[in-house]
């Protein structure tokens, strides 16, 4: 019974309103900064490089660092589970909307990280206060704290469902498979996986950004490089199935499958976008509070660090799950979300590895954004409460790692879309609202950058150093 109301109020958040205004505002925010997810990407490259590093800039964590931490959380187990997701729910199809949210998604998480640091606030102990909360209520004014209040909520009740519970069930099931050999779930078995997740974890979160964005600093190109490497030899040896598999996303794209919600296209797109924004979390504003902890004195330039997330995530590495389910035909001989995925390497691969494969790349994953989550809700409550409500959330955290490993991951799912859907909407109309604002500091910025590059002697200015 609970189960079909969360699967109802996930319906109708998830409604044409919500992706409208995800789509909308993406597309709206390209057009309004001239196209800036195309024309800054090289530059977004030299940032993250640490071409601009500063250690005299205000922050607490590197670019580097705070992209590995919003990647961490947004490359979770979406782009193994949820792709499969979408493909089950919303057809082939699906994947090509989960683009079209990626590419409009870099301009929206442009602008959220951008206003991020523009409207941050550094404490006395050099501690960053950033995130959609704090420029609602700085950017628009005190009369719109209540938006705030919203966003900082949702944002809450996110990082214990998307954040937290997904991502340990599905760590336990991982873990069910690899070590007892079994897709069965055992209930002392998940137990202890939850208690010991959550003491690692807590060791981790403790000591803030700083310790999350280290540990997520050399986690995250680890398990890129593992979990691409076993998808671009699947793809290489089907190389010839390579081109029918985007013939087929594009075609589904537009033609939706009888066997998909009665053929309606509608439950193409809808799959898709929340499958994408599910993945990358453009929109969401979540990356926006890592991103404000960087070191930097120039908004625009960690905005542009930030835009790299949905490509990485998902124009790379969803795409390449999603073909890999497509070239193998795995989507056709398996109905199941969980173990889809997994069909699909093993049918690649061969043999019973692909499966383990995969399981231990979700394991990897999970875990890197349950660390990630953690601080996105430990900001919320400071910003709601104070920062002596930190660490009781934490531990409140850490409780729902134990919980999730023992739950059902069907009402968790859609308990994950209402509360990502929620969170979007204070975030997005924000965004719309200060689009002016980053408009002008890109503006100014790239102003300043192409005098810096032609006349830098002349100027008698360190080039790095602005």
């Amino acid at each position: 019974m609970v189960e079909k109301y969360i699967e109802a109020f996930n319906g109708y958040v998830w409604g044409a309103p919500l992706m409208v205004l995800l789509v909308g505002v993406g597309l709206f925010l390209t057009f309004r900064l001239l196209f800036v997810q195309f024309r800054g990407f090289a530059h977004g490259i030299k940032v993250l490089r640490g071409n601009y590093d500063d250690e005299r800039d205000p922050g607490e964590i590197t670019h580097f660092q705070a992209l590995s931490t919003a990647l961490s959380a947004t490359i979770g187990t979406g782009n193994i589970v949820g792709v499969a997701a979408a493909i089950l729910t919303g057809g082939p199809g699906a994947v090509f909307w989960m683009w079209i949210t990626a590419l409009v998604g870099m301009a929206t998480k442009f602008t959220s990280c951008s206003l991020a640091v523009h409207f941050r606030r550094i404490d006395k102990n050099g501690e960053a206060h950033g995130g959609p909360m704090h420029f609602i209520e700085i950017g628009m004014g005190p009369k719109f704290k209540w938006l705030a209040v919203l966003f900082a909520f949702f944002a809450i009740m996110a990082s214990f469902g998307s954040g937290n519970m997904f991502q340990i069930n599905n760590v336990v099931v991982s873990l069910n498979e690899l070590i007892r050999g079994s897709s069965e779930p055992s209930f002392l078995f998940n137990v202890i996986v939850g208690v010991v997740i959550a003491i690692v974890v807590g060791f981790v979160i403790i000591g803030g950004v700083k310790s999350i964005g280290s540990v997520a600093s050399k986690i995250v190109p680890f398990m890129c490089t593992f979990y691409v490497i076993g998808g671009v030899f699947i793809l290489t040896i089907n190389y010839s199935a390579v081109p029918s598999g985007f013939y087929t996303i594009f075609y589904y794209a537009f033609h939706a499958p009888e066997s998909i919600a009665g053929g309606i296209l509608g439950s193409v797109i809808r799959s898709g976008v929340a499958r994408g924004l599910f993945s990358n979390e453009a929109g969401l504003g979540s990356a926006a509070i890592a991103h404000g902890a960087a070191r930097t004195k120039e908004p625009i330039r960690e905005g542009l660090v930030a835009m790299l997330g949905p490509f990485i995530d998902t124009i790379c590495i969803c795409s390449m799950t999603a073909l890999v389910i497509i070239v193998t035909g795995a989507h056709e001989v398996c109905d199941v979300k969980g173990e889809l995925t997994g069909k699909a390497f093993s049918i690649g691969i061969g043999s019973n590895i692909g499966a383990k494969f995969v399981a231990a790349s979700i394991i990897f994953f999970a875990f890197s954004t349950l660390i990630s989550w953690s601080y996105y809700g430990d900001r919320a409550a400071d910003y709601l409460f104070g920062k002596k409500a930190v660490h009781p959330y934490r531990i409140i955290y850490l409780g729902f790692i134990i919980l999730g490993a023992t739950m059902k991951i069907g009402p968790i799912i859609n308990f994950c879309d209402s509360m990502n859907g929620l969170m979007a909407a204070p975030n997005l109309i924000a965004l719309a609202v200060l689009s002016p604002v980053v408009a002008s500091l890109t503006k100014d910025y790239f102003r300043r950058m192409k005098i810096l590059k032609e006349k830098p002697l002349e100027l008698g200015v360190d080039i790095r150093a602005n």
